[in-house]
C-alpha cells in the first residue's frame, strides 16, 4: 500500500504541470461509473477576480505563509469548546493536498497528514501553480469540479465573465458545496457574498504571490 502512496506523490506534482490533476473525489466518481465535469482551465484565463476572491474568503494570509498559517490555527484552537471547533483553518495548500491525497469528512488523522502534504507541495509548487490546481479541483456540487464546469454550471458563462456578484456567490459556495446553489442562493448564502465583495473592495486585493 505505501508504494502507490509515494508514487503518486513523486509523480503527481511533476505531471501537474502539464495537466491539471484530478482529486480523490473525481476518482471515487469515475471507479463508481458516476459522472465528472471538470473543464480544466489555466490560471490566466479564469481573469483576476475569481482567484483574488478565493484567496480572501479561503486563505487570507496565503502569500505569506509556507502551506499552513498556524496563528489562524491557534485562534480556531482557542476558540474550541467540547462540541469541537466551529470552524476550519485549512489553507489552501492544506485543501489542496486534501483533495489531491486525501478522504474527506471530519477527521483528526486527516488533518494531521494534510499539514506535512501542505508543506511538501508548497515546496514544489508556486503559490500561482497552487492556487491554478485548487480552483481546477474543488468541488462545486454533485459531479461538478472546478470553477470552469461551476461557471458554466450556474451561470452558464466562463469563469473570466463572471460579474462581481456571481463570483463571490460562486466562491462562498465552497465551504458547503452540496447545499449551497450560487444560482439559487439562500438569504444568508447572498449575505456571505456580500461581505465578501464588501472585503474584497475595502483591500482592493491582487494575486500579489500569484507570478511566483
Amino acid at each position: 500500500m505505501l508504494l502507490p502512496a509515494f508514487f503518486l506523490l513523486g509523480v503527481l506534482p511533476g505531471l501537474a504541470w502539464f495537466v491539471a490533476p484530478p482529486s480523490t473525489l473525481m476518482w471515487a466518481r469515475w471507479l463508481s461509473g458516476q459522472s465528472v465535469e471538470r473543464y480544466a482551465l489555466p490560471l490566466e484565463e479564469m481573469g483576476s477576480l475569481l482567484p483574488a476572491m478565493t484567496i480572501t474568503a479561503e486563505d487570507a494570509r496565503y502569500c505569506q505563509h509556507r502551506g499552513v498559517d498556524w496563528a489562524e490555527m491557534g485562534k480556531v484552537v482557542a476558540a474550541t469548546d467540547r462540541d469541537g471547533p466551529a470552524r476550519g483553518a485549512s489553507t489552501i495548500p492544506m485543501q489542496t493536498a486534501k483533495n489531491l491525497y486525501l478522504w474527506h469528512g471530519r477527521s483528526y488523522l486527516r488533518k494531521g497528514l494534510e499539514i506535512p502534504l501542505a508543506y511538501w507541495l508548497s515546496a514544489v509548487w508556486s503559490k500561482r501553480r497552487m492556487l491554478e490546481i485548487y480552483l481546477n479541483m474543488a468541488e462545486w456540487g454533485e459531479g461538478v469540479f472546478g470553477v470552469e464546469a461551476a461557471a458554466q454550471q450556474y451561470f452558464g458563462r466562463s469563469a473570466s465573465e463572471l460579474t462581481k456578484e456571481q463570483a463571490a456567490l460562486l466562491i462562498t459556495a465552497l465551504p458547503d458545496p452540496l447545499r449551497r446553489n450560487p444560482a439559487r442562493p439562500s438569504p444568508a448564502h447572498r449575505a456571505l457574498a456580500a461581505a465578501l465583495r464588501a472585503r474584497m473592495e475595502a483591500q482592493k486585493l491582487e494575486i500579489g504571490c500569484g507570478s511566483d
